[in-house]
């Protein structure tokens, strides 16, 4: 059974300025997602689910169907697809949500909105992050040897020294983790930049201390692999974090969160896996114009061919 690749698209694009899940950044106009399904497929993924908002579903499915209808994957089989939508009032029943809440739930709310659509193991990722080829790699080995795993999940962890930006510092979930692999926490560190000095240092929001870091510590971008268990597990989690949660306008229910909590409650267990990829992405507008280049680059170099399909 292939694995599946679920893209979490829904974000409003508001700091960027527009849809950036649709903007074109390749030579020939594609987007980051484009390059994403183009690595997943040839690393054995069989389908993808998008994760979007009502409002802009029916561009998104256009656009989707007009680039991807005739790909294949690498056994001849046609590529799936499927689209779900992530709205604020999908909450579990026997809760109210409030009215004046505006903002999503967050990323792990995104993921249950495909518990309907995927019956096997999956990759989770962000729609405007580029992971690179060695992680969807990485990311569909793990899937394909735990096809018949219950509560073990994986990380894909990002060596801290490629994911850091020229435009400052960067907010960074370091990994932490035993000798045999398995995560034992994700700790979030702000402003993470080389300082003058040429040592990698970042802000430890648990401890409120600035503390140097080594540029191989692997770090979470959102690149998380799940066997179908993680529904029912993360929805149960879900509730408890409404109980506590729920009425405020802001608080939202993340994947380490959710991942963080039922490890520590012993109740799944969770490798990190280490990828040699290089991470890029937009978060600014002013952002674009150097991933614009760094796709060139890879299209130069022969890692990419120009149009993709």
């Amino acid at each position: 059974m292939k694995p599946t690749l679920l893209v979490l698209a829904a974000g409003m694009g508001s700091r960027y300025g527009g849809l950036k899940q649709m903007d074109g950044l390749g030579p020939s106009g594609e987007t980051i997602i484009d390059y994403s399904i183009y690595d997943a497929v040839r690393a054995g993924f069989g389908k993808v689910v998008y994760i979007v908002r009502e409002y802009f579903l029916d561009a998104f499915k256009e656009a989707v169907y007009q680039k991807y209808s005739s790909v294949k994957c690498p056994d001849g089989e046609p590529l799936q697809f499927d689209f779900v939508t992530q709205e604020l009032d999908r909450i579990p029943a026997g809760f109210t949500l409030n009215p004046e809440r505006e903002k999503p739930w967050g990323t792990a709310h995104a993921v249950l909105m495909a518990k309907d659509k995927i019956h096997e193991p999956f990759v989770v990722i962000n729609g405007d992050d580029y992971y690179g080829r060695d992680s969807f790699r990485i990311a569909a080995d793990w899937c394909k040897a735990h096809e018949n795993s219950r509560n073990v999940y994986a990380i894909v962890g990002f060596e801290v020294d490629n994911t850091l930006s020229e435009s400052g510092g960067v907010s960074r979930g370091i990994c932490f983790y035993e000798a045999d692999g398995r995560l034992t926490g994700v700790v979030e560190h702000h402003n993470v930049k080389i300082e003058e000095d040429g040592v990698l240092r970042g802000d430890n929001s648990v401890t409120g201390q600035h503390v140097e870091l080594h540029a191989k510590d692997l770090c979470s971008m959102n690149m998380w692999c799940f066997t179908p268990d993680y529904f029912a597990n993360s929805e149960a989690f879900f509730g408890t974090f409404l109980e506590q949660h729920g009425n405020e306008l802001k608080s939202e229910f993340y994947i380490p969160f959710a991942v963080d909590n039922l490890v520590k409650e012993g109740k799944v267990v969770c490798d990190v896996l280490s990828t040699s990829s290089r991470w890029f992405g937009v978060t600014y507008k002013e952002d674009r114009p150097a991933v614009v280049a760094k796709f060139a680059q890879l299209v130069q170099e022969g890692v990419y061919p120009t149009p993709l399909y």
